[in-house]
């Protein structure tokens, strides 16, 4: 079935022609599906990148000239379903050629109710929303494509980014995380050193795993989980998540986490680097296109070395709204945004960029491994 992606930026309407796939019903209406565009310069890890909480209201545009060469499979989750709203890419292999994989993309699409579109000139797209930003948009059926001007108006009441997205991805309820039963060579939980509590603003599972596999028991809390109940728990450090959305919108996580800052070592990663810099007083700001691939190059101030570094983010934290306390110490080498944060007298710290994702090297590793030294001292 032919479809059409259609972006609306002002009173300008722009549409690209392609093949749906995935969850395609015979009813048309069904084949509508809403969310802001975005694009991804990650040349596989799809399957992750699909389950990221972080990409909820979000369709994501592949840069890759290939998409669903590894198929699917029951390992790479990062959470329990697919967040994005769906997806749009070139040129899609319908015959995976990896030894995990257990399934096709559109298999693994279809169990999941999700839609997207193939055969899309995804090099014009990705130019389009480079020049003009993320854009909302809606995925249709060529053959509705008379009722463009109404799904306008419908796209219009849908204001994605006054929208807590967060709230709408964390868990409803605190939980210890099984690393077991996704890793056996996780250590057991008669083993662990170190008790965590890692705030869900929209975790990965690899997160959890990165922590688990160093000896932390992980109990992970909703979003607005209070802080005195946090420090009730008697936990050896904070982890803040990744998440959705705008970090202005989340004034409960600020809140909880000004409490919690200096009483126990904090660690942050993308929204919780975000949520930690508000914590301190600095502002953010939204990102024209946002940062979302795995080639991004950040430098690490006191180092000097360069990491090579998975990211997912639409907004940004100013880095001359930061505190005397707050040391900036990362930096985007490709637009000079702030990366990294270190709050010494306060045992906290944060990164925006994803140290648990794999681009190629291990590069940021030992920012978890940072985190566990400050538990022990």
């Amino acid at each position: 079935m032919k479809g059409l992606l259609v972006l609306v930026s002002g009173s300008e309407t722009r549409t690209f022609e392609g093949t749906l796939f995935g969850a395609v019903s015979s009813d048309p209406s069904k084949n509508v599906i809403f969310g802001e565009i975005v694009f991804n310069t990650s040349m596989t890890g799809y399957q992750e990148i699909l389950t990221d909480p972080s990409y909820a209201g979000q369709m994501v545009c592949f840069t890759a000239a290939h998409i669903g060469n590894t198929g699917a499979n029951s390992e790479d989750w990062e959470s329990k379903t697919i967040h994005a709203h769906g997806l749009v890419l070139s040129s899609y292999t319908a015959r995976p050629s990896n030894f995990r994989s257990e399934k096709t993309l559109e298999d693994f699409l279809r169990e999941q109710g999700k839609l997207g579109l193939h055969g899309v000139d995804t090099r014009a797209l990705t130019l389009y929303l480079r020049d003009r930003g993320v854009t909302p948009g809606f995925i249709i059926p060529l053959e509705w494509k008379n009722r463009i001007p109404e799904l306008t108006q419908e796209l219009a009441k849908q204001n994605y980014a006054a929208i807590d997205w967060i709230r709408r991805v964390t868990t409803s309820e605190p939980y210890v995380f099984d690393a077991a039963a996704t890793d056996a060579s996780t250590p057991t939980k008669d083993s662990m050193q170190y008790s965590i509590v890692a705030y869900d603003y929209g975790i990965k599972a690899q997160l959890l795993r990165e922590l688990s596999k160093r000896g932390c028991e992980v109990r992970v809390v909703p979003a607005d989980y209070p802080a005195e109940k946090v420090l009730a728990m008697k936990p050896d450090g904070v982890f803040l998540s990744n998440g959705p959305g705008d970090p202005e919108l989340a004034d409960y996580a600020v809140k909880n986490v000004r409490v919690l800052l200096g009483k126990l070592p904090i660690f942050g990663v993308c929204m919780g680097h975000q949520v930690l810099a508000m914590a301190m007083g600095a502002k953010t700001y939204k990102l024209k296109f946002g940062h979302r691939g795995g080639n991004q190059p950040v430098q690490n101030l006191q180092s000097r070395s360069v990491e090579i570094s998975s990211h997912n983010h639409g907004y940004a934290v100013d880095a001359k709204t930061l505190p005397p306390d707050a040391v900036l110490s990362h930096v985007n080498l490709n637009d000079g945004c702030c990366e990294g944060i270190d709050v010494p007298a306060m045992k906290a710290f944060s990164v925006q960029y994803h140290p648990e994702s794999s681009p190629g090297p291990h590069d940021s590793s030992y920012l978890f491994d940072r985190f566990i030294g400050m538990l022990s001292v």
